[in-house]
């Protein structure tokens, strides 16, 4: 297993699509925090500032910046994003969750 966070090619093209149309610099953050139904949650926002500890992911335009302690929860995930009929939705496929919540959004190690 690899301690690299990585971005999938359907969640860099959505991710794109996103950013391309929010104000130049738009980048997308993703941390963990305490909280959720399992315990800790994913959350994902729009920022136009990084840290200069961020991991920074760049994929086909798409930029994604995690943050130092959420990397400690996130080593060898991949962010992805489904678009199914029940709903579309950026998932992260964490090696390190021993349970997750049917929200997609929160889960446990």
């Amino acid at each position: 297993m690899t301690d690299t966070i990585t971005l999938s090619d359907r969640a860099a093209r959505r991710i794109t699509e996103i950013l391309g149309k929010e104000a130049d610099g738009a980048m997308l953050r993703v941390a963990v925090d305490g909280g959720g139904c399992s315990g800790f949650q994913y959350s994902f926002d729009i920022v136009h500032d990084r840290a200069p500890d961020d991991l920074v992911i760049e994929k086909a335009g798409a930029v994604v910046l995690v943050d130092t302690v959420s990397q400690e929860y996130m080593p060898g995930a991949e962010i992805d994003f489904s678009d199914e009929l029940i709903g579309a939705a950026f998932k992260i496929n964490n090696p390190l969750a021993t349970a997750s919540c049917g929200c997609g959004t929160s889960f446990s190690i």
